[in-house]
């Protein structure tokens, strides 16, 4: 009437075998959803005070300039420290500045502290000035300060003569 079982039986057992590499299997699974997650962003690359920059500086990270730099740069955070100077164009989402720019800004959100002192026009979604910054220029509010205004309607125009 009964019979004995094979997985009832003492001994090593083939359906077990394959139990422990099940944790594993999902331990894989864990490391590889790790793995696919964004990795976490990488700290802002510092110009130290010491540091003289001559030639434009492009990144898609973040640039905290405690020297001076003459030329433009693009980052998507832009600090400028109490003691640097810039000299030319800054564009970027998020500029704070603490020091010195001879030039354009362009930024989604500018933020001038108390020791900012800014010679040239700013064009920007946001703006915050604190009381104590030194402004010289001209102030324009875009939707999309980080292109250029004129860029659009002349590569359209060139666009138009070549077909002619």
């Amino acid at each position: 009437m009964f019979s004995k079982s094979k997985i009832n039986e003492p001994g090593p057992k083939a359906p077990e075998a394959p139990k422990p590499t099940m944790p594993e299997t999902s331990a894989t699974a864990a490391s590889e959803f790790k793995a696919s997650a964004p990795k976490p962003k990488p700290p802002a690359s510092v110009l130290s005070s010491d540091l003289h920059i001559t030639g434009n500086l492009k990144t898609s990270g973040d640039i905290q300039v405690e020297g001076s730099v003459d030329g433009d740069i693009r980052a998507h955070l832009l600090t400028i420290g109490e003691s640097a100077t810039i000299k030319g164009e800054v564009v970027a989402d998020d500029v704070v500045i603490n020091g010195r720019i001879v030039g354009r800004v362009r930024g989604l959100k500018v933020r001038l502290t108390s020791t900012a002192r800014v010679e040239g026009d700013i064009i920007h979604k946001t703006i915050a000035i604190e009381s104590g910054a030194h402004f010289e220029g001209s102030v324009q509010r875009q939707d999309d300060p980080l292109t250029p205004k004129g860029s659009a309607p002349a590569a359209k125009a060139a666009g138009t003569d070549s077909a002619s």
